[in-house]
């Protein structure tokens, strides 16, 4: 089969499954609202949790910084703003060593790329992010998964012998479920057998634990790798690992991630230190955001779609058939209501949803306006 045969038969596929992605051009986006072609919506698909990419002083640590590292950072492209922001996440996180990557994707890549080598193992739960499953299955290692949220079926594939190293991994917040991971009792199970616990908290950095240090601080575990990312409720982009002194030292010498990419930019670090500032002395975001989220389940309670069980900002309104979540997210369009639809791959078939999320920055009559529209839909 040629090259085109297949991409045409796999695009010819995906459109007859209703699951066509399609990008749209913004032309402003202030995380409350949206304007799309010329047309303003209430902004309901931001990860922009605590609204701070459009904070004064976020914006204004971009532009003390240069716009290029101009080299990795193992070469001339470690700034003084890179050097302070791995230090003050470390101190904040509560761990020896920070190590910045470009974005949350490259650095779950780069953990278990280089970690995971034969004879290994690697335990994930069954809807970790993509970038984590995608590398997993990319490694000599074996790649097991235990039910979502199941500490019994994690403990179950922890007990086969194991050759090598055991690495578990799991998110804090669910990216697509907004739920929780049992944290304290999976990093038990995994210390237990020996292992490693890895933690991808894209979703709970910044939200959720005192000062917004995270899921793991808020559960009171520790674990051996812990990645936060700041494309979320720092409101910029890029991420970190936070590890050991011995573990930074071997990501430093042999990740090809850090070796072989161009650093994050020094405006980038410049604004990231700004937003940790801001996460930091965000007590009022977290609590207005809190707010929202009660507002919302409580008015979306007696809806005829069954919302998921979160109480973080990630509220997915499950739908079931890819053509009735597209139909839903455009008749919330018309409302004035940008919520994107989520579609398998992203979801396990017959579950398609509208990821609604909630942030600071929306108001009490944002959250009503959504509210009217999703129970005009249900009359209809």
């Amino acid at each position: 089969m040629t090259f085109s045969t297949r991409m045409a038969q796999a695009l010819d596929a995906r459109r007859a499954a209703d699951g066509w992605r399609q990008r749209r051009l913004v032309t402003r986006n202030d995380t409350r609202t949206l304007e799309v072609d010329g047309v303003t919506y209430r902004h309901f698909s931001s990860n922009d949790y605590l609204g701070l990419s459009q904070h004064p002083a976020v914006i204004a640590g971009w532009r003390q910084g240069a716009p290029g590292a101009g080299a990795s950072g193992h070469v001339t492209g470690y700034s003084r703003c890179h050097a302070e922001l791995e230090t003050r996440l470390a101190e904040w996180l509560g761990y020896p060593r920070a190590l910045l990557f470009i974005s949350g994707f490259a650095a779950n890549q780069a953990v278990v790329h280089l970690l995971a080598q034969k004879n290994d193992r690697l335990i994930a739960d069954k809807l970790a992010h993509a970038s984590l499953l995608d590398a997993a299955s990319h490694t000599p290692a074996t790649l097991r998964r235990f039910h979502h949220n199941d500490v019994m079926s994690l403990t179950q594939r922890l007990a086969t012998p194991c050759d090598g190293g055991s690495l578990v991994i799991t998110e804090g917040i669910f990216s697509m479920d907004g739920d929780s991971a049992p944290l304290a009792a999976i990093a038990d199970a995994t210390r237990r057998a020996d292992g490693w616990l890895m933690v991808d908290d894209a979703h709970g950095i910044g939200v959720v634990g005192e000062q917004g240090r995270g899921s793991c601080w808020q559960q009171g575990v520790r674990p051996d790798l812990l990645v936060v990312t700041f494309g979320k409720a720092f409101g910029v982009s890029g991420a970190a690992l936070l590890c050991s002194e011995a573990a930074a030292d071997y990501f430093l010498q042999f990740s090809r991630h850090l070796i072989y990419s161009t650093a994050m930019p020094p405006a980038q670090a410049s604004a990231l230190l700004a937003a940790l500032h801001e996460v930091q002395q965000g007590d009022a975001l977290r609590q207005r955001l809190n707010d929202n989220i009660q507002r919302f389940r409580a008015g979306a309670a007696a809806l005829p779609w069954r919302l998921m069980p979160s109480q973080s900002a990630i509220q997915p309104l499950i739908v079931g058939e890819n053509g009735a979540a597209l139909a839903l997210s455009q008749r919330l369009a018309q409302a004035g209501c940008w919520v994107s639809a989520i579609r398998p791959p992203t979801v396990p078939p017959g579950t398609a949803r509208l990821r609604i999320t909630l942030t600071a920055a929306h108001q009490k009559e944002d959250i009503d306006r959504l509210l009217e529209a999703l129970h005009d839909a249900a009359g209809e």
